[in-house]
């Protein structure tokens, strides 16, 4: 995105926002499928007893942000890209309707725009597409941007490559600095993997929104310094300065991103444009 074409003096430089739950609604009825489609995969490639496999799915994702992080952290090897293949791959996307008030309020936002999602690359953009907002964000932030030592399988459109390369410094840093991405998944809700997006994204947290429907990540992402939103509630949870009961609420809720500060009252729109994936 072309970012000399914004007027200065909003509040907010960026918004980051979640994917899963929170640019669609819970009830959709993925999330119950991924969860089903991990214990299909702990007990087809696993081979964990079947009794067990429900409660410790729960459990890790509990304790490690993600069953995929749990199971890493417990010794258990698997090909990254073979598990998204087959939790992301068997999901019921046809529930996934384009939503153009959403896609309206997106574009109608000055700020960068970028999804941070847990999700990998491919899972990512099917959402997107299904929802019709594959060209309403500047970037996307998913697993392999957190996790590249791990990332093979190198998207060929010569846009994002571009995109990509102009973050490798900062993926590097991330594989091989304080985050230690080597030794562990690095996900939300830790502190580190928001950190992490921050500097990516290179964006300055005091002047960024952060948009999840989960409270564990609402609470590091306070920590991490963001300004933060919790959706699909109408409660605030620790750590939350905003909540919305639905992402479709967010111009009632937050008018302060489409107001300029001072005496320029002057609005924009920002053009379509295409998604970059930071991986």
């Amino acid at each position: 995105m072309d970012t000399s074409r914004r007027i200065s003096g909003f509040k907010y430089d960026c918004l980051l926002l979640d994917m899963d739950d929170t640019l669609y609604p819970l009830s959709t009825g993925l999330n119950l499928a991924c969860r089903k489609n991990i214990e299909g995969y702990m007990l087809k490639h696993l081979l964990m007893e079947e009794s067990e496999v429900p409660k410790l799915c729960v459990d890790l994702y509990r304790e490690y942000g993600t069953t995929m992080a749990g199971l890493k952290a417990f010794g258990y090897e698997f090909d990254n890209d073979e598990f998204h293949a087959y939790v992301h791959g068997r999901l019921p996307y046809e529930k996934l309707k384009p939503d153009p008030v959403l896609r309206s309020l997106l574009l109608s936002m000055p700020q960068r725009k970028i999804v941070f999602t847990n999700a990998d690359q491919a899972h990512a953009h099917q959402v997107l597409n299904r929802l019709g907002l594959n060209d309403c964000f500047d970037g996307i932030i998913c697993f392999e941007t957190l996790n590249p030592p791990n990332y093979t399988n190198v998207p060929t459109d010569t846009h994002l490559l571009t995109w990509s390369k102009s973050f490798n410094k900062d993926c590097n840093q991330v594989e091989s600095g304080c985050f230690n991405s080597k030794t562990q998944i690095l996900c939300k809700p830790s502190v580190e993997a928001i950190e992490a997006a921050i500097q990516i994204a290179n964006v300055d947290p005091r002047k960024t929104l952060f948009f999840d429907d989960s409270a564990r990540n609402i609470a590091s992402g306070k920590a991490a310094g963001l300004n933060t939103v919790i959706v699909g509630r109408s409660d605030l949870v620790p750590g939350a300065d905003y909540a919305l009961n639905s992402i479709h609420n967010i111009k009632e809720a937050l008018p302060k991103i489409w107001e300029v500060e001072g005496e320029l009252q002057q609005m924009i729109q920002s053009p379509a444009v295409e998604t970059m994936v930071l991986a």
